[in-house]
């Protein structure tokens, strides 16, 4: 009786299930699947019965398994699932190795003591494609013409694998100019997976030199595209611009080897070029360039190069070599007298503007050397400057002024220790002139002969007073001076006496002040009683009387008699 009602109860939920849709999942190609029996909720302590079904590709049902309570699991004999089906512990039904052929509805179905339930699954099958490759790819193109650049492949997909083509990671497509596409998909006999290949055919432009092509596979099984490694090709295509280059860039100065070079944008490259360098043509191969070595002014002028095969395509820049010339109007050597008036001149020829700088021993001068008197520390290498763009250039003279000696000084003083005399002769004159003493002395000593001037130095020890002469002689002339030399016996002597006359000098300007002060004092006390004097005389002899009394007049007059008496 509960098997009558088991079989009437699944012809009812059989007939519902057919006008409803079914929950899908996915399996991945020969990996384990486990579909769900009542979304895997199922009790199986409560369960009766428990079937597993598929539905055929004619429409019918296929039985897969059952399992009574109490007892094993029975696998019915089913060839395209043999071997490979088995019943979980949650009642879910798991195929192992899953293949194409499981792509099917599968039902459970239930009965328990109350109910009989039917729970349906799609099951879908995934193959994750290979990873593409390019193959049959171009080595080289030439620009305008559709060529075939590539095929792209991918295999054992499921479903079949999308494939597009990038050129520098930008989508290309079918409907642009210069852009065809063919896809071809196959499918393998024995397992029913998926192989898509796509062909490019491209037509280059100049800007696709260097340019990078790859190809990209999607795929439902895929979280992200697989990309191929990028292709490259060469380019080919004839040269449209030409143009000369020459370094150096900026000045080109007399001297200066100057590189021309030419350059086309064709690819492959030229195989060489030709120069005309001065109404002259020269024919370079497998280079671009042509150096012009040691160029001069006359080397100023426009240069051209042109493509071997085609001289109406060229390039053409002017070249110009900057120079500078310098001349003194005085050199090597120059011998003035002393008092003689004297000027240099520099004349410059050069390619622009030059800037003019004079020195003298390395000393810089505000202008070129102009003298109306020499003097002796006129003599000195005098050197000129000249720059422009980078180029210097410079001339130098020596002038030596020249004129009989003269001795400016003559000096003695005592050595450090006080024990010798030091005398010094300074002269001055051109050529150098020699110092000669009247007498022996030691450690002879003469500064370096400069700007006319030399120093001559002798130690002495005189015995005697005495007088001692220096005579300097060049080829000019000489000059003689002469100096009084004590000996040391006698500055000593000198000394003391003159410190003792100091002393009494002092002694007589006290005394002296002493006695001014005492005649000051005198002088003022007669002067104030010859005042009182004639004011009393000239009292009486007008006849009148002076203020106060008799007693008061005596005692002025006692007071005046005192004080001329002191």
């Amino acid at each position: 009786m509960r098997l009558s009602a088991f079989f009437a109860g699944l012809l009812l939920v059989s007939l519902f299930h057919q006008v409803r849709g079914y929950p899908t999942m996915v399996g991945q190609y020969g990996e384990a699947i486990e579909i769900p029996c009542n979304n895997g909720i199922a009790n199986p302590e409560n369960i009766f019965i428990t079937k597993w079904k598929y539905n055929k590709n004619d429409g019918s049902t296929g039985d897969l398994l059952i399992k009574t309570q109490g007892k094993n699991v029975s696998v019915l004999d089913n060839a395209d699932f043999k071997g490979r089906i088995s019943l979980a512990k949650d009642l879910s039904l798991r195929i192992s190795q899953a293949k194409l052929v499981d792509q099917k509805i599968f039902t459970c179905i239930i009965v328990n003591d109350n109910d009989i339930s039917e729970y349906s699954v799609q099951v879908k099958i995934h193959k994750t494609p290979s990873a593409p490759t390019i193959t049959n790819q171009a080595t080289e193109m030439e620009i305008g013409k559709l060529t075939m650049l590539g095929e792209c492949s991918t295999q054992y997909a499921y479903p079949a694998a999308n494939v597009s083509w990038y050129k520098n990671g930008v989508p290309l497509l079918a409907d642009q100019t210069g852009v065809k596409l063919t896809t071809a998909v196959q499918e393998d006999k024995t397992t029913g997976l998926m192989s898509t290949s796509s062909k490019l055919e491209y037509m280059a432009v100049k800007g696709d030199l260097n340019a990078k092509f790859t190809c990209a596979v999607h795929h439902k099984s895929l979280t992200s595209d697989l990309v191929s490694a990028p292709v490259t090709f060469v380019l080919n295509y004839p040269p449209e611009n030409i143009s000369l280059l020459i370094t150096p860039a900026d000045t080109i100065k007399e001297g200066d080897n100057v590189t021309l070079k030419c350059r086309a944008d064709g690819n492959p490259p030229p195989a060489g070029y030709s120069f005309h360098i001065k109404g002259k043509k020269v024919t370079v191969e497998k280079s671009d360039t042509y150096t012009l070595t040691g160029v001069t002014r006359a080397s100023t002028g426009e240069y051209k190069c042109s493509l071997l095969d085609n001289e109406a395509m060229s390039a053409s820049r002017s070249i110009v070599v900057m120079y500078l010339d310098i001349a003194l109007s005085t050199r090597g050597n120059v011998i003035k007298r002393v008092g003689e008036n004297f000027e240099a001149a520099v004349v410059a020829n050069a390619s622009g503007e030059a800037q003019i700088s004079w020195s003298k021993n390395k000393a810089k001068l505000n202008g070129a050397p102009r003298f109306g008197k020499l003097k002796l520390s006129d003599s000195g290498v005098y050197e000129c400057v000249a720059s422009m763009a980078g180029i210097e250039k410079k001339a130098s003279f020596e002038l030596s002024v020249q004129g009989p000696p003269v001795i400016s000084r003559l000096t003695k003083r005592r050595s450090d220790d006080g024990m010798f005399k030091v005398l010094s002769c300074e002269a001055h004159g051109s050529p150098a002139p020699s110092v000669l003493w009247s007498i022996n002395g030691t450690n002879a000593t003469e500064s370096a002969f400069g700007e006319g001037k030399v120093i001559h130095k002798i130690t002495i020890s005189p015995m005697v007073n005495l007088t001692v002469n220096c005579t300097v002689v060049n080829s000019l002339g000489q000059d003689t001076k002469s100096i009084d030399v004590s000996t040391l016996f006698d500055e000593v002597t000198m000394d003391k006496r003159d410190q003792a006359e100091g002393s009494t000098d002092q002694t007589r300007l006290v005394v002296g002040i002493v006695v001014g002060l005492l005649l000051a004092a005198l002088a003022i006390g007669l002067t104030y009683w010859l005042f009182m004097k004639k004011t009393r005389e000239g009292t009486w002899k007008t006849g009148e009387k002076e203020d106060g009394t008799l007693e008061e007049s005596k005692k002025l007059e006692e007071n005046q008699s005192q004080k001329a008496e002191v």
